[in-house]
């Protein structure tokens, strides 16, 4: 199957958190910081909004043709977090936080927990999350997505990293070349993480 890829816009935007938000709906992770149904059907697409915002400013969306799943990609520099010195930056977890949820907890400390995780001292690109509309999964859209910016990565001599949210996503990351760190995130009562990084391949 062919899929079309192309980068997303800022016309883009309620499409895609839209579809972040249908996508994620029931996995571990985002079941774990908002915890309940209703509760996650009603506030769970604010935080997909503004993980959307922050990517669409700093990185990139690709969204396939028929906006049936699309990727987060961030650059990641080799000294880390390029706004850590920028005190204009803030508490970009507080924040988001305060936009998102402010009595939910969760929602800073998911931030404050993958920051903890993320290697450091190379650059590499950051698959933030990857999002395939429920009923499309299990057709090859992701690897579709990621394989894209993976070769990408491999004629640019540049690793890649994400976080796993579940054991089946970390199966098919495995597939895809990337190997578990060694050190999983437990959630505070929650479920875990994979954290999962990708040597360039050469050819």
């Amino acid at each position: 199957m062919s899929v079309v890829i192309r980068t997303a816009g800022e016309d883009d935007r309620e499409r895609v958190v839209r579809l972040l938000d249908e996508a994620f709906q029931d996995d571990p992770v985002s079941s774990w910081v908002f915890p309940g149904v209703e509760y996650r059907r009603r506030t769970h697409h604010l935080l997909m909004a503004a993980f959307a915002d922050a990517v669409f400013a700093d990185g990139r969306i690709d969204l396939t043709e028929d906006a049936s799943a699309c990727a987060l990609w961030l650059p990641f520099p080799a000294e880390g977090d390029v706004d850590a010195g920028d005190p204009g930056a803030g508490d970009v977890p507080a924040r988001v936080r305060e936009a998102v949820d402010p009595e939910n907890e969760r929602v800073e400390l998911i931030a404050r927990l993958t920051e903890d995780i993320h290697p450091a001292g190379r650059a590499h690109a950051y698959l933030w999350m990857i999002g395939v509309a429920p009923g499309r999964q299990g057709e090859g859209l992701g690897t579709a997505l990621i394989g894209t910016v993976l070769d990408r990565c491999d004629r640019e001599g540049l690793p890649a990293y994400l976080e796993a949210s579940s054991a089946r996503s970390k199966v098919l990351y495995e597939r895809l070349g990337f190997e578990f760190t060694g050190r999983a995130l437990d959630l505070p009562d929650g479920p875990r993480m994979w954290p999962m990084w990708r040597e360039p391949r050469t050819r």
